[in-house]
């Protein structure tokens, strides 16, 4: 298959280095201040500023233990910007800062286009009337040389032609259907090895058929409904260490007999926004 035109030539990040490194925000201005996913739901002003705070520094100690934990600036009034997720979508020494649907979030981007140019990557054009999060919606394969992007929710659906245009990759669109599962990254999270940990009633049928071509069914972890509501999915592997908020024995068990080591860190407070493990991070030497 021909590969498509890129726009930029995805090289390696500004800096090489054996370890990954990932984006992280702390939680100053973390609160639930509005509705934009049914998970916030109930929740404004119900978080735990005390609570975040310690969940969210386990995360970073954990993801510490096996990667560079590089920080952006939080903003006052900005109480998502602890999602890094969403900063944008990163390949290489290409970044692209995502255009969020949400009005609430759209003063984040001009904060993280400034991070991903302060840190030397290209910033690649993105049509503004085309909404797309990120690393939300946008997750490489660890084993077939694609990256599936999610839509039908927060990324438009013309988002994934956009983006495989831009990074010259082949980019495999999944419409998800469940608005409980709004992010890619909320039930579907690739892991080393190529196995693929997710949550199929999120996704269409034609959607469940295009990952059942890619990824061998040996290596396609398919979660239940219990499992998807602790968001198991939405998870960080690390050199085989899955960093997730919670993922019952059985999980535990299927993760371990495939060669990784499924550590729980407990997100209660950032789940009230839609968020946990995968949603706080975002990895800059992606290539």
């Amino acid at each position: 298959m021909t590969q498509p035109h890129s726009m930029f030539e995805p090289a390696r990040p500004p800096r090489e280095e054996k370890r990954q490194r990932v984006l992280m925000c702390a939680p100053d201005d973390f609160d639930v201040r509005y509705v934009i996913n049914p998970w916030m739901e109930h929740q404004i002003g119900r978080t735990a500023r005390s609570l975040a705070r310690e969940q969210w520094q386990n995360l970073r100690a954990l993801v510490a233990e096996r990667a560079e934990v590089e920080l952006v600036t939080p903003a006052a009034g900005l109480p998502d910007m602890v999602f890094t997720a969403n900063a944008g979508f990163v390949l290489g020494n290409v970044a692209i800062v995502s255009r969020f649907r949400a009005e609430q979030r759209r003063p984040e981007e001009p904060l993280f286009h400034a991070f991903f140019e302060a840190r030397g990557f290209a910033v690649a054009a993105w049509p503004d009337e085309l909404a797309f999060e990120g690393a939300g919606d946008a997750l490489i394969d660890r084993g077939a040389d694609v990256v599936w992007c999610g839509h039908g929710m927060r990324s438009a659906d013309e988002a994934p032609a956009a983006l495989e245009r831009i990074i010259g990759r082949r980019v495999i669109g999944l419409r998800l259907v469940d608005p409980r599962f709004y992010h890619l990254d909320t039930c579907c999270c690739p892991l080393a090895g190529g196995y693929l940990l997710y949550y199929p009633p999120a996704f269409d049928a034609a959607s469940r058929a295009a990952i059942e071509a890619v990824v061998p069914r040996e290596k396609r972890i398919a979660i239940d409904e219990a499992d998807a509501m602790r968001f198991a999915c939405n998870a960080v592997d690390l050199d085989g260490c899955v960093a997730m908020n919670d993922a019952s024995p059985q999980l535990q068990k299927g993760l371990r007999n495939a060669g990784f080591a499924p550590t729980l860190t407990p997100l209660s407070e950032f789940m009230k926004a839609g968020g946990a493990a995968k949603c706080l991070t975002l990895k800059l030497s992606e290539d």
